[in-house]
């Protein structure tokens, strides 16, 4: 239990916590980190194809809320949208980053990848991979379609809580996401075709 002046900080509202966070509190960022974490984390690795990556970025996440903690927007009492937008510029900012750190690897050392033979890490590679066959088409999107798709398909949040993450227009959130459905579709219809 957290306590601040005698209060059980846990029993707050995402709205309450808001308040004590914009006045400094830091434990109100730390029950943020508790309730929403998790879906954070999962939103992180369906952007980046790596539990690692998505670990690194869901810190940076609650780094960034803490310093963004004056534009906080709630939606519905709700905390989660502004988190899922800020994951998805911390996202786009990580993978970025490291297409050119790996380009500059593979300039300087060639292929150099060992593979590792423990069960645990065979299962995070296959995921990974996985992941990242989805991610390939969900790459050729626009990338304001990945942004809603992501945030509405993977993540959950409702149209209004996706606008408020992006900072667009609602209906604009749903003709995004017609189009981007319509379009991963037929990348990933195409993708099988090949396959076969």
């Amino acid at each position: 239990m957290v306590t601040f002046g005698g209060i059980d900080m846990t029993e707050l509202s995402d709205g309450e916590l808001v308040d004590e966070l914009r006045r400094g509190e830091g434990s109100s960022l730390g029950i943020l980190f508790d309730r929403y974490a998790d879906r954070i984390y999962n939103h992180c690795f369906r952007r980046t194809a790596s539990w690692d990556t998505a670990q690194d970025a869901t810190s940076t996440v609650f780094l960034e809320a803490w310093r963004g903690r004056e534009r906080v927007v709630l939606h519905e009492d709700s905390a989660l949208p502004w988190l899922y937008g800020i994951a998805t510029n911390v996202c786009r900012n990580l993978t970025r980053k490291q297409r050119r750190h790996l380009a500059a690897v593979a300039r300087l050392h060639g292929e150099s990848d060992t593979p590792d033979h423990a069960e645990a890490v065979a299962d995070r590679l296959d995921d990974e991979r996985r992941m990242a066959a989805v991610l390939a088409a969900h790459d050729a999107l626009p990338r304001r379609d990945q942004d809603v798709l992501s945030l509405v398909v993977w993540s959950g949040l409702s149209y209004e809580q996706a606008a408020v993450a992006l900072g667009i227009p609602v209906g604009t959130v749903r003709s995004r996401l017609s189009r981007a459905r319509r379009r991963l579709s037929a990348a990933v219809s195409e993708q099988e075709f090949h396959d076969d």
